[in-house]
């Protein structure tokens, strides 16, 4: 297999790709951009990305973005790490589910905090939306607090989906939860934090 390469930034959601890539044994690599410094505007990463975000991985087939779409290239690319169950349709659903959820309302309810400005111009608007943020991230730690079906989410097997949810899980705090309140969820962030790879992932993306 060709060497792919991995676009990520600190502190956002191509985490839960890298941890995928991490647990899969993948050969990449990395490349880190300063979203200070504007990098994913830059007229050499719009090449890769035209989006300007991150995750974006570049393979000999071409680039693939969006973290649920990574994660399942992912699972189908290295087969032998199980981080899906590819034989099982349904269960294999299941974790895009999950995953879709992460996306689509746990993920734009954070962005709401600061990145005000896709949704309104007015600063008043962007101040409401912050305020909002506790709230609306709270409801969604409380809804994974019942996803979680045992040692992992999906069970007793570890997945990709366990990656991204760490992800999302590690700005909850952040974002004024009060994680006390969710004990199941919290237990479930220290397991997933604790496997090499997330650590490896994790230590990768903020170095």
């Amino acid at each position: 297999m060709s060497r792919w390469t991995f676009y990520t930034a600190p502190g956002t959601c191509a985490l839960a790709t890298h941890i995928a890539l991490r647990e899969a044994d993948a050969d990449f690599d990395l490349v880190k951009l300063d979203f200070s410094a504007g990098q994913q505007q830059s007229a050499e990463y719009l090449r890769v990305n035209p989006k300007g975000r991150v995750p974006a991985l570049a393979t000999p087939q071409g680039v693939l973005t969006e973290t649920p779409a990574l994660l399942a290239f992912v699972a189908q690319s290295f087969p032998d790490a199980k981080l899906a169950p590819l034989d099982d349709p349904f269960a294999f659903a299941r974790l895009q589910e999950l995953a879709s959820y992460l996306a689509s309302t746990a993920h734009v309810a954070h962005a709401h905090k600061r990145r005000g400005a896709r949704w309104a111009d007015d600063p008043a608007a962007h101040e409401a939306m912050r305020a909002k943020v506790p709230e609306t991230m709270t409801a969604c730690a409380a809804y994974l607090e019942t996803q979680i079906a045992g040692p992992w989410a999906a069970g007793d097997r570890y997945s990709y989906v366990d990656g991204y949810l760490y992800t999302i899980g590690s700005w909850l705090e952040g974002d004024g939860v009060d994680m006390t309140r969710f004990p199941k969820l919290t237990a479930y962030l220290e397991r997933v934090g604790n496997r090499p790879a997330v650590q490896r992932a994790v230590a990768e993306a903020q170095a």
